[in-house]
């Protein structure tokens, strides 16, 4: 039997861990995609379909060299939510995109390691734009993308979701030029 292995990097912000997936993160990954919650993202779903689209998160990583990080509060190793970076066939472009616990909501954690991601995308990956994709009844999707500086640019109509609003990150060149909002592990 052969394995195959997927390096995802880390990413550590002065709150936060974005890591690797862990088989302890499935409960509380599983038990938010069961609830009402989730039906900005195509939910509710079963234990089953929560596990197939954590696989499908890893398996994302495998196939674009990039995905959405487990999201680690530091201070108590909890698990918080997925933040990072999307491409699946059907979407739009490439994406940004954050899921918080409902226990992390409020707290700035989306803010932060939504920063990260779009950081890295840009500074590692070399992407030049990128989007976030919204229902459009998500407010406080809304209001995160507006707080990191993004514009309303319309709607794409995606075959499962249905509309998603699109939400324009700043380019590279027009964001401040800063240190990044995380330091890098292997």
């Amino acid at each position: 039997m052969s394995h195959f292995t997927v390096t995802i990097p880390r990413l550590t912000t002065e709150n936060l861990l974005l890591r690797e997936y862990r088989q302890e993160d499935f409960s509380v990954f599983s038990a938010f995609y069961q609830t009402e919650r989730s039906r900005f993202i195509g939910g509710p779903l079963s234990a089953e379909m929560a596990w197939r689209g954590l696989a499908t998160h890893l398996g994302h990583w495998a196939l674009r060299g990039y995905g959405f990080w487990a999201v680690e509060e530091r201070q108590t190793g909890r698990f918080c939510g997925h933040v990072g970076l999307w491409f699946p066939e059907g979407w739009l472009e490439p994406e940004v995109g954050w899921v918080m616990m409902d226990h992390a909501e409020g707290r700035g954690i989306a803010y932060e390691a939504a920063l990260a991601a779009r950081h890295y995308a840009y500074h590692q990956l070399g992407w030049t734009t990128a989007v976030s994709l919204i229902d459009p009844g998500n407010a406080r999707s809304i209001r995160l993308a507006q707080r990191m500086d993004c514009r309303f640019e319309g709607l794409f109509q995606h075959v499962r979701l249905g509309p998603m609003e699109i939400w324009r990150h700043p380019g590279p060149g027009q964001l401040p030029d800063s240190d990044p909002p995380y330091m890098m592990k292997g």
